[in-house]
């Protein structure tokens, strides 16, 4: 059992940071459609779109014979397509319209410090020391990574909208870390993105998801490209490739410590929003943002662990790694 564990941690880590710094890159790409007329909800109705037609066929492969379990878990996949996937990034590429790519997501990612508070005032479990703490410390870091000492002005609209991804986001590592589902990650990720993209046209038909979108040529730092290329970057690499490490990397390292690795996003974010658009935060800013990752480990280090089912990888795998 510990050598499984083991193996699998060996083999869920690089699966974890592929994911983190696959899902970094979809703000910068959604920025230039966004600022070259797209708008949010038609930037990731496109993408969720592709990437369920590149997960379709694998995910059909995936579920044969299996489509008991999917009648089962049909409410638990619902709710990952339309509230972790769709309402998600919806939320998301609304805030980086508005907002510098890496700060957006440092908000969504105080999404721990969010769940802490909201078991303490719902359900009365008072939060440990080491939480308050972390808690404090990312709360501090939020108020210098906004800049609001300084008299910056700051974009109310934007930072509700990376709460709401915020809240999504901690759906989505609380849904896919569910390893007794008997649904396979591929099947996970397909299922929960065609839901998603049939959810966000569905809004869209009838008006209350704004779409409009252009064929014009998009404008990054390096230059300009055909408007196809990030939307196929973002449909294939940063949310079909992303959502499928994800939930692998999950399942094999559990919640927890997949929580943790996926922190990598945020430089993640933050590195491809200077290469595509040349957005990179103040020192103030900066140090900020630091303060938020610091208080988002301690908030999570004061959590009580909860033993955890932790999917046992392949025999097949398990012997492979094991040769290297």
């Amino acid at each position: 059992m510990a050598n499984d564990k083991a193996r699998g941690v060996r083999l869920g880590l690089p699966l974890a940071i592929g994911a983190a710094f696959a899902f970094g890159m979809s703000g910068g790409w959604a920025r230039g459609l966004i600022d070259a007329g797209w708008t949010p909800g038609a930037a990731v109705t496109a993408r969720v779109w592709v990437a369920a037609l590149v997960l379709l066929v694998p995910t059909l492969i995936a579920m044969r014979g299996r489509w008991g379990v999917l009648r089962r878990n049909a409410g638990m996949i619902a709710a990952y397509g339309l509230l972790a996937v769709a309402a998600t990034q919806v939320c998301y590429f609304q805030a980086v319209a508005v907002m510098d790519v890496g700060l957006a997501l440092l908000i969504e990612y105080t999404a721990p410090v969010a769940v802490v508070l909201w078991l303490w005032l719902r359900r009365g479990e008072r939060p440990s020391r080491r939480s308050v703490f972390g808690a404090a410390i990312a709360f501090v870091g939020l108020v210098l990574m906004l800049d609001i000492l300084t008299g910056a002005q700051v974009n109310g609209g934007g930072i509700l909208w990376a709460l709401g991804a915020m809240v999504g986001a901690a759906m989505y590592f609380v849904l896919s870390g569910r390893a007794d589902t008997g649904v396979p990650p591929v099947a996970m990720a397909g299922l929960g993105l065609l839901l998603g993209a049939i959810g966000l046209t569905i809004a869209g038909a009838i008006g209350v998801l704004p779409l409009a979108w252009t064929t014009q040529d998009i404008a990054y730092r390096f230059g300009t490209v055909p408007w196809f290329v990030p939307v196929l970057a973002i449909g294939i690499l940063a949310t079909a490739v992303a959502y499928l490490l994800g939930i692998a990397s999950t399942r094999m390292l559990g919640s927890r410590l997949a929580s943790f690795v996926a922190l990598a996003e945020v430089v993640a974010a933050l590195l491809f929003g200077w290469l595509l658009l040349g957005q990179l935060p103040n020192l103030v800013q900066a140090f900020g943002g630091a303060l938020v990752l610091i208080g988002v480990v301690v908030v999570k280090l004061g959590e009580p662990v909860v033993p955890e089912f932790v999917e046992p990888i392949p025999e097949v795998v398990a012997e492979s790694i094991a040769e290297r």
